[in-house]
């Protein structure tokens, strides 16, 4: 019997399987059914959303079937969690090398973090200098936004990004075993990411135009999924105890940019989103390092 045929034989065997009156064939159709009743996560476009938020959250070359817009990112926001998981797993392996390579654990992170910069392309980067320059010179809330859309940096966006470079690198250096430091990388990344589609659902965009705008609010079901994810990802990474106290710091920063930003421009952008993420970042690395 060749293997095609095998594989036949095995589809034909579950096909006509029973459980009482329900055939196992059935069960996809239900569970399909049913996510797409909860809110648009659709089981034939999985690999689809996967490769949308790997485009849009990475530099990595991607095919894709369907146009990276604002829709597609809101359907796809579920992944935002296991892209964030990969990009601390590619920056873990950034400082391994470092470190066989007998590079001092402050270098060795510096490189962890470049290389997560590098992946992403300072995607979150440029949102944190972008809000802080905003938050901080804009004395209106058009004055706010404007200011936001200068690609130019301030001082208030480049101490920014220095308190979050440094953060992160401290932090991770601060960790005493490189196993460690790989789950708090994957740990962060992935949970950093998880909250954005929750924080975009519940606070409206600040402006009729721009990313966050034409994305709108993903469904409460893509939201819900990826801070599950992102919570099974930390409990994984760091254990239960560790990865519920960053769970709530990070929920508690979160807050604490959302009342900045609907204060100060009345909602949230992209921008406002990748402040946040550099947020959620910098507290999972920081409890980790506080923690062990």
């Amino acid at each position: 019997m060749s293997l095609r045929d095998h594989m036949e034989r095995l589809r034909r065997y579950w096909a006509d399987f029973r459980l009482g009156d329900l055939r196992f064939a059935d069960v996809g159709r239900v569970a399909r059914g049913e996510l797409e009743r909860l809110g648009g996560i659709a089981p034939g476009g999985l690999l689809d959303d996967l490769a949308v938020a790997l485009a849009f959250y990475t530099r990595l070359p991607v095919p894709l079937r369907t146009p990276v817009d604002g829709a597609a990112l809101a359907r796809a926001s579920w992944c935002s969690p296991l892209v964030g998981a990969l990009i601390g797993a590619i920056a873990a392996v950034a400082y391994w090398v470092a470190v066989r390579l007998n590079m001092p654990q402050l270098v060795a992170a510096t490189i962890a973090v470049a290389a997560s910069m590098m992946l992403t392309g300072c995607l979150h980067e440029d949102g944190l200098a972008d809000a802080a320059d905003g938050f901080g010179g804009g004395a209106t809330r058009e004055r706010a936004l404007d200011i936001m859309r200068d690609s130019r940096i301030g001082a208030f966006g480049a101490c920014a990004l220095v308190v979050s470079f440094a953060l992160r690198v401290g932090a991770i250096a601060d960790l005493p075993k490189t196993g460690l430091v790989a789950w708090a990388l994957i740990g962060a990344h992935a949970m950093a990411r998880a909250g954005l589609p929750l924080f975009m659902r519940l606070l409206p965009p600040a402006r009729s135009d721009g990313l966050a705008a034409q994305a709108g609010a993903p469904s409460a079901a893509c939201a819900w999924t990826s801070l599950a994810i992102g919570a099974v990802i930390l409990w994984i990474a760091l254990g239960f105890a560790a990865a519920l106290i960053a769970f709530v710091f990070m929920l508690i920063g979160y807050a604490v940019v959302a009342l900045i930003s609907r204060r100060k421009i009345g909602g949230q952008t992209g921008d406002v989103l990748g402040a946040a993420e550099q947020v959620g970042e910098c507290i999972v690395l920081m409890t980790t390092a506080g923690r062990f």
